[in-house]
C-alpha cells in the first residue's frame, strides 16, 4: 500500500480555464495537505510541460480556450505517452452520458461533474494517485528484475564466451605459441560477416563460435600436428580428420549458438569448387558461415609464422587468397574482403599490440622478469 506521506507528495496538474474554479480546486487539495499541485488556464502548452512536469494525477477540463480541448488533449498525451498509464480525472458542466463515456474512451480514468462536490474530488483524487504510485512502483519493480536478467543473461553469455575462449585455445595452443590465431580469425570472421550482410546477432555468433573451428586438432596425434615439414599423404588424411571430429564433438546443441559453432567446424575445410572436405560440399552448399571462415583462416595462417614457414606479408597473403578465388574461396566473400583489407588490418594491429602488453605485464609480475 502507498502511505498517505506519499499521496501527498504527489504531483498534481490541474487544466482548467475558470480562474475560480481553478483556485477552488488548488484550495480544496492545498487544504488536504497536497503539497506540489500546479495548474494552467489551458491546454496548449500541456505537452511539454506534463512531459516535465510528470504528474501523478491530471485533473483535466473538457472545455478548453486556446484551440485545445480536454478530448484533443488525452490524445495528444496518449500519442506522447503509449505505454505510460495516463492518471487522467476529467471535469466537464456536461452531464450527458455519452460525453462520460466518450471522455472514458479517451484516455480518461475517472469523471466528475461540475458543480463538484469537495469531498467526492478529493476521494476521487487519492484513489487515482494511489493507482498511479501503485503502477509507477510495479514498474519500478519490473525495470529492477529486467535489469537483473539482463546482468544476469549477460553474465551468463561472458561465462559461455569465456568456456568457447578456452577450449579454442585448448586446441590451438597445441600447434602455435601463443594461441592469439583464434583472437584474430574470429574478429576477422565478425568483421567480414558484418560487410556481408549478415544480422547484429549472426555476427555475434560467428564472433563467438569462431575459436571452436579446429577445436577437432585435439584428437590429433601430436607426431601429426607438431610435424616440422610437410605431412605425408596418409598424414593429411588423418589431419583431415579434424574437421569432421570437431562437428562430432559440437554437435547435438539445439541453440543457434551451438549449431554455427559445428557448422563453422564442419565446413571451413569445404573449398567452393566443391574439392574441399570433409563433405565436398560447393558453392551454396557451403554455409556463409564456413565460406567467411575459409577465407579469414587462410589469410592469418599465411600472415602467421609457423614452425614449418615463415610468416607472410599481407599483400602476399591477399594475392594468394585472390588467385584461389572461385575454385577454394566464395567470389563474394573475397572481393569483400579485399574491399575491407584495412579494417581486417587494423585488427591485426591491435591484437598484436593487446598481445604484448600482456606478455610485457606477465613479465614484469614474474620474479626475475623470468614469465615462467
Amino acid at each position: 500500500m502507498i502511505s498517505p506521506a506519499t499521496i501527498l507528495n504527489a504531483r498534481i496538474l490541474i487544466v482548467e480555464d475558470d480562474k475560480m474554479s481553478r483556485k477552488l480546486l488548488v484550495r480544496i487539495l492545498a487544504s488536504s495537505g497536497f503539497k506540489n499541485v500546479h495548474a494552467l488556464p489551458n491546454a496548449t502548452r500541456l505537452r511539454s510541460f506534463y512531459a516535465k512536469f510528470k504528474p501523478d494525477l491530471l485533473i483535466l477540463d473538457l472545455v478548453l480556450p486556446g484551440g485545445v480541448d480536454g478530448f484533443q488533449a488525452m490524445q495528444y498525451l496518449r500519442e506522447d505517452h503509449p505505454d505510460d498509464y495516463l492518471p487522467i480525472l476529467v471535469m466537464s458542466a456536461e452531464s450527458q452520458d455519452k460525453v462520460h463515456l466518450r471522455a472514458l474512451a479517451s484516455g480518461a480514468k475517472d469523471y466528475l461533474s461540475k458543480p463538484y462536490d469537495p469531498s467526492k474530488v478529493l476521494l476521487r483524487c487519492r484513489n487515482l494517485i494511489e493507482v498511479r504510485l501503485l503502477y509507477v512502483a510495479l514498474q519500478g519493480k519490473k525495470d529492477e528484475l529486467d535489469a537483473k536478467v539482463r546482468e544476469r543473461t549477460r553474465e551468463l553469455r561472458e561465462t559461455r564466451l569465456d568456456v568457447v575462449r578456452r577450449l579454442g585455445y585448448a586446441a590451438e595452443c597445441r600447434d602455435s605459441d601463443t594461441g592469439q590465431h583464434i583472437v584474430r580469425m574470429s574478429r576477422y570472421c565478425a568483421c567480414l560477416a558484418r560487410a556481408m550482410g549478415m544480422s547484429d546477432e549472426e555476427c555475434d555468433f560467428i564472433l563467438a563460435t569462431a575459436p571452436l573451428h579446429d577445436i577437432g586438432k585435439i584428437a590429433i596425434a601430436d607426431r601429426i600436428l607438431l610435424k616440422n615439414g610437410p605431412l605425408t599423404p596418409e598424414e593429411f588424411a588423418v589431419m583431415k580428420t579434424h574437421a569432421s571430429i570437431g562437428a562430432e564433438i559440437l554437435s547435438g546443441g539445439n541453440s543457434m549458438f551451438l549449431k554455427m559453432a559445428e557448422e563453422i567446424a564442419r565446413t571451413h575445410h569445404e573449398h567452393w569448387d566443391g574439392k574441399g572436405y570433409p563433405g565436398g560440399l560447393k558453392n551454396e552448399q557451403i554455409p556463409l558461415a564456413g565460406r567467411i571462415c575459409a577465407v579469414c583462416d587462410v589469410f592469418d595462417a599465411l600472415t602467421s609464422e609457423r614452425p614449418y614457414k615463415k610468416a607472410w606479408s599481407v599483400d602476399e597473403a591477399l594475392k594468394e587468397i585472390k588467385k584461389k578465388r572461385g575454385t577454394q574461396f566464395d567470389p563474394a566473400v573475397v572481393d569483400v574482403f579485399a574491399a575491407i583489407l584495412p579494417d581486417i588490418c587494423s585488427i591485426k594491429k591491435d591484437v598484436e599490440t593487446m598481445s604484448r602488453q600482456v606478455a610485457r605485464e606477465i613479465k614484469l609480475r614474474s620474479p626475475m622478469g623470468d614469465p615462467r
